[in-house]
């Protein structure tokens, strides 16, 4: 039963005895499992022990997402953990020193949590690859490119480089990964999905992060598609407004919602609600689909059959504090279906308080029945049992290092690239390049890799090269217009012409019917310089994007990726070079 303290803050008793218990008799079903698999009644059984033996504030922490500050777990964050056992914990870039101190970090949060008694946590981050990795490689983890390659690449290498990743999560203790993007990059004025979805085409977004989630998963880590019903069409950012999209319904089954009813049908762990006012199926004003009865239980739960956790994306979000009081939020989320709130980095262990406080207060007054709670934390635990958390085992942090596996990671990422990278078109059958004529290769002067890389394929009697600079000069420009007039064959690499005017004008100043772009971060560089003869995106900068490139160019490596969005008439989706 709750109790007042001397500061006259609601708390509850811990009952670290009956826990304890209760883990003892979920060892005994796990060490059943190794000699004959446990049945579903046995499952549900370990399950309804432990719900039985809960207080509400314990099961209503379940279903808390919280963030903890620090890459060091102080003495007020090891209290609230003690004390108030929230249910999972989000990790963001502030928790994250090297991959021996997150793996410290997560070893101390679930030591806590054991001490207590209490279960033990979801530990989750936002690994997506590309511009969202919370695991950097400053702190010793692998550089993860960008989705929209895995999109490029199709199921089979979304789902290696998911095993890749989820690797080096378990290595520091992570088993829950905020990933894969199921919005569409279907708008690229798009502020905060742009580069951070597989594409824009809905069947082979969906094929990707199916392969992505299965990759994931079969690594026991769980996977989180995200932002349901779709972030990609909007012009906002719901982290600073709720984002408006007035999309008619068939758009919405035919477009947004394919990737999704592909995470669902790969099983996926949890789906990510985000706070977007979908008019059409919602119209209450300003209704952020992550609050919304109809969005969450109406059209996730029964119409798609998702029976897995329906997660918040964080509830400290312009989009939702902006227009609902938090607090009201919380309950609105919960009555609308919401299996877990994620609590951002804005928030502290107070906030989460006073949160668990307001739904235990909810539950007390009749504003929400206990058996909406109980319905939750039950998919909590399930999930917590499904992958194996209640068997959890603290890590060596001196082998931290040995089992991020770095090498085969690296080589992960580069057989990505080869099988990502597109040549979208060659309308001239200059791919590959033949060596027996004359070629210009055009290319940055700082990216002095391309030089390295191409150079053992080509013939140094019939090539030339000219270096430029990022931004070249009308001089410049006229040394590689010279080259390219004398050449059978031109190359030139890009490296986000779209938006670099001067490479533009470069590009644009080539002869046409005989230049392949190459462009090396941004796929939208062509939409700059759409009458060249052939163009390559690779959708990354990162290094092994340019042997890969090379490679394919001069003949060594068959182009196996498909455009992963849509850049005009002439080049949808899809599109690949005859």
């Amino acid at each position: 039963m709750p109790y007042t303290n001397l500061s006259g803050s609601i708390r509850f008793r811990v009952k670290p005895g009956v826990l304890r218990q209760i883990f003892t008799t979920l060892s005994f079903f796990l060490l059943f499992a190794l000699t004959l698999s446990p049945t579903a009644t046995q499952a549900d059984e370990t399950i309804n022990a432990l719900l039985e033996q809960m207080t509400l504030e314990q099961k209503i922490a379940q279903m808390f997402m919280v963030t903890l500050h620090g890459s060091m777990l102080n003495q007020p964050s090891q209290e609230f953990l003690r004390v108030w056992q929230p249910g999972a914990i989000s990790l963001f870039s502030d928790n994250v020193t090297s991959t021996e101190g997150v793996a410290a970090l997560t070893n101390a949060m679930q030591i806590t949590m054991q001490e207590a008694g209490a279960l033990p946590l979801i530990i989750a981050t936002d690994q997506e690859g590309g511009v969202v990795s919370r695991l950097t490689p400053e702190a010793g983890f692998t550089l993860m490119p960008t989705p929209l390659l895995m999109g490029a690449a199709g199921r089979n290498a979304a789902q290696q480089m998911a095993i890749a990743v989820a690797e080096e999560l378990q290595a520091v203790g992570v088993n829950m990964n905020l990933a894969p993007v199921g919005d569409l990059e279907t708008n690229p004025d798009n502020p905060i999905i742009f580069r951070r979805a597989f594409g824009s085409d809905p069947e082979m977004v969906g094929e990707a992060i199916s392969g992505y989630i299965s990759g994931m998963q079969l690594m026991n880590i769980m996977a989180v598609a995200k932002h349901f019903p779709g972030h990609g069409e909007t012009s906002a950012d719901s982290h600073a407004e709720l984002p408006r999209l007035t999309l008619d319904r068939e758009r919405i089954d035919t477009v947004e919602l394919v990737p999704f009813r592909g995470a669902i049908q790969s099983g996926v762990a949890a789906m990510m609600v985000g706070h977007l006012w979908y008019t059409a199926l919602d119209p209450t004003p300003n209704m952020p689909a992550s609050l919304s009865y109809p969005v969450v239980t109406g059209l996730l739960r029964e119409e798609l059959g998702f029976d897995g956790i329906i997660m918040t994306d964080a509830m400290d979000m312009n989009a939702v504090d902006l227009t609902y009081n938090f607090y009201d939020a919380i309950l609105m989320a919960i009555e609308a279906g919401v299996d877990m709130l994620a609590l951002g980095p804005s928030t502290g262990p107070e906030v989460s308080i006073q949160a668990i406080q307001a739904v235990a207060a909810a539950v007390r007054d009749g504003r929400i029945p206990e058996s909406r709670i109980d319905d939750s934390a039950r998919r909590i635990l399930e999930a917590k049992q499904q992958y194996d958390l209640f068997n959890w085992q603290s890590l060596d942090v001196e082998t931290t290092t040995s089992r991020m596996r770095s090498e085969r990671h690296a080589e992960a990422v580069a057989n990505l690239f080869r099988a990502g990278v597109t040549l979208a078109s060659d309308e001239s059958d200059l791919i590959p390049v033949d060596t027996s004529r004359r070629v210009a290769l055009i290319f940055l002067a700082t990216r002095y890799q391309i030089r390295d890389a191409c150079l053992p394929y080509t013939n140094p009697e019939l090539t030339q090269w000219v270096g430029i600079s990022d931004s070249p000069g009308q001089e410049e420009i006229s040394w590689a217009v010279s080259a390219a007039q004398n050449a059978d064959t031109v190359i030139v690499f890009t490296q986000n012409a779209i938006s670099n005017p001067a490479q533009q004008a470069l590009v644009n100043a080539l002869p046409q019917d005989k230049t392949v772009a190459v462009a090396l971060w941004s796929p939208y560089d062509w939409q700059t310089y759409s009458n060249i003869s052939g163009y390559m995106a690779t959708y990354s900068p990162a290094r092994p994007a340019v042997p890969a490139a090379c490679d394919i160019l001069f003949g060594a490596a068959p182009a196996r990726g498909r455009l992963a969005i849509t850049l005009g008439e002439d080049l949808p989706a899809g599109s690949t070079a005859p």
